[in-house]
């Protein structure tokens, strides 16, 4: 067999050719390179802009907002990659400390059929039933707490650190939920799967258990939601609670779980979501912290937005109780989006003849916190709706 002589070509030549190699591809149509920054893929404006929301309201083919709602609410939860769960909470009572104007307490409950949580409480002195709120921590990118992030934690010093260089950082030196429960709300706050009690994960790490539960038929976002739902579900059941008075209230990520569990729970009758709104092709921009993924996985339900933006999730809740409230300068979302999302969101609620039942507020000169004149606000607001004093 004749052997081919291999051929030298002088660099020079080979990076002409390549370049003629670029523009001819260019030329043909061909983009280069494929993956731009923040690791977007260089088609993304297209993909986005194919998203219309067809399940939107109003542009869904129902015209009867109950009958949207539940066929809304069916198609996220079939997203979730989580199957619903009606197993028994089997509420145990593991610790209970006098405090100053109520009980804290420390509990455990099946949060799902495959795992028992630790979670903390906080109870008004007097007979009841009283009000509730459902507590639901940060992301933050810190993990060794969690439900500390909200209630002050009694009973681990350590925790007890963090969790005041938390509120210091992000609350005016606050816990959201000893707040509320000086209002007379009955309070309560769960770990999401890898936070406090439930810890283990680090920033890096987030990815690849998303990956993981992907592979093993779940999903960390739908994961969370699940959980959340039954968080809501056990604590409008607990004798203290009336269980018609039920609110969700967070902050960042809680802010968006806070709008998710009402929007696929009927328990919440009211809603306070802090710094967490925006329309999803106002948040796929250049730049955006939600490109970093990681993160993002804690959020993401895969092909959800081919049917539904983000307000129109929130939406699901409508007509009850919502205030949705953002910070100015907040870097993590644009000024468009959050717009764009209180457009639509006041529009479904007034369509419902519910507008007063929405308050959406932009502070002025605030970043990404939830500082006290904010609570102060938002937790009248929320007497309105839910009568601690009744």
């Amino acid at each position: 067999m004749k052997r081919r002589s291999l051929i030298s070509i002088p660099a020079a030549t080979l990076a002409s050719g390549l370049a003629d190699v670029t523009a001819a591809r260019a030329a043909a149509g061909f983009e280069n390179p494929a993956v731009i920054g923040d690791n977007l893929p260089v088609f993304y404006e297209r993909l986005r802009d194919e998203l219309d929301f067809p399940l939107s309201w109003p542009n869904s083919r129902e015209r009867d907002f109950r009958t949207w709602k539940r066929r809304a609410r069916a198609q996220v939860e079939e997203l979730l990659w989580q199957p619903e769960d009606r197993s028994p909470f089997h509420v145990e009572v593991i610790d209970e400390q006098p405090g100053n104007g109520f009980r804290r307490r420390q509990l455990a409950f099946d949060v799902t059929r495959h795992s028992r949580v630790r979670a903390t409480m906080l109870v008004p002195e007097g007979p009841g039933p009283f009000p509730a709120a459902l507590l639901l921590h940060d992301h933050g990118a810190r993990f060794d707490i969690g439900k500390e992030k909200v209630i002050e934690p009694w009973y681990d010093d350590v925790r007890l650190a963090s969790a005041r260089g938390w509120a210091d950082k992000y609350f005016s030196g606050r816990f959201i939920g000893d707040q509320l429960a000086a209002r007379g709300y009955a309070v309560l706050a769960v770990d999401a799967l890898g936070w406090g009690d439930r810890g283990g994960l680090a920033y890096e790490g987030q990815q690849a258990l998303a990956s993981n539960l992907f592979n093993l038929g779940s999903s960390v976002a739908g994961l969370m939601a699940r959980e959340d739902v039954r968080a809501a579900a056990m604590l409008a059941g607990l004798p203290e609670v009336d269980g018609r008075r039920v609110a969700a209230v967070g902050f960042s990520m809680g802010g968006f779980r806070a709008w998710q569990v009402a929007a696929l729970s009927d328990h919440i009758a009211a809603t306070v979501s802090a710094c967490w709104m925006t329309g999803l092709k106002e948040m796929m921009v250049p730049g955006n912290n939600t490109l970093r993924g990681q993160s993002a996985f804690y959020m993401l339900h895969p092909g959800l937005f081919r049917h539904l933006d983000i307000p129109d999730v929130a939406s699901i809740a409508a007509p009850r109780a919502m205030f949705v409230l953002d910070g100015e300068l907040d870097p993590l979302f644009t000024a468009a989006g959050r717009d764009a999302a209180y457009t639509k969101m006041g529009l479904i609620w007034k369509a419902q003849h519910a507008r007063e039942r929405l308050r959406t507020q932009v502070w002025p000169g605030l970043g990404h916190v939830f500082v006290d004149r904010m609570q102060d606000a938002a937790f009248t607001w929320l007497d309105r709706w839910l009568h601690p004093t009744a």
